[in-house]
């Protein structure tokens, strides 16, 4: 049972989904493992992405660990079009090979299920990617509105809740801690 890659679920309206996938990918990485994280309806690095630098296939880093951010980026505030579900589409094709290649230890689908809520790909899609992936790679899915039926298929699911945030007293997001 220790060779067989689990799924995770972290979802809620509360902070540190993210965070918490970003740690888990430290501690794959530290563990020897590769790395791939595809990151939906995100359109600019955040501090975490500076992994990359560290582990990756830039800077002084070997190539364990690649970021990449699918679709057209942030379309929070507009409704997606047309090219964003093709978009969306192709970056699942992506994660779909990272998952099932068998060279990444850990796939992360960072705010996928965000891209699921605004119809950009549709549970049926994220399963096949689920039924296709290596049986060594570990899954993990973050993002609000995350679907029962994947909860349902999911070996680990995190639900974060908000109980009180400092943005709500008007502290903006900070470098290195919210960003």
């Amino acid at each position: 049972m220790e060779n067989r890659g689990y799924v995770h679920i972290y979802t809620g309206d509360g902070k540190g989904k993210t965070t918490a996938a970003f740690g888990l990918a430290v501690r794959a990485l530290c563990a020897g493992k590769d790395v791939y994280i595809g990151q939906f309806v995100k359109s600019m690095k955040y501090g975490e992405t500076r992994i990359e630098e560290l582990f990756g296939r830039a800077g002084k880093g070997c190539g364990r660990v690649r970021i990449e951010q699918l679709g057209r980026g942030c379309f929070l505030g507009r409704h997606p079009d047309p090219a964003d579900v093709q978009s969306a589409r192709e970056g699942l094709a992506r994660c779909t090979e990272a998952a099932s290649g068998g060279r990444y230890g850990v796939v992360v689908l960072d705010e996928l299920n965000i891209a699921l809520h605004y119809g950009l790909l549709t549970v049926d899609e994220v399963s096949e990617l689920l039924d296709r992936r290596a049986p060594a790679t570990e899954i993990v899915i973050t993002g609000r509105y995350a679907p029962q039926t994947l909860i349902d298929r999911a070996d680990l699911v995190t639900e974060m809740r908000e109980v009180r945030h400092y943005y709500s007293a008007g502290v903006l997001s900070r470098e290195g801690i919210d960003r």
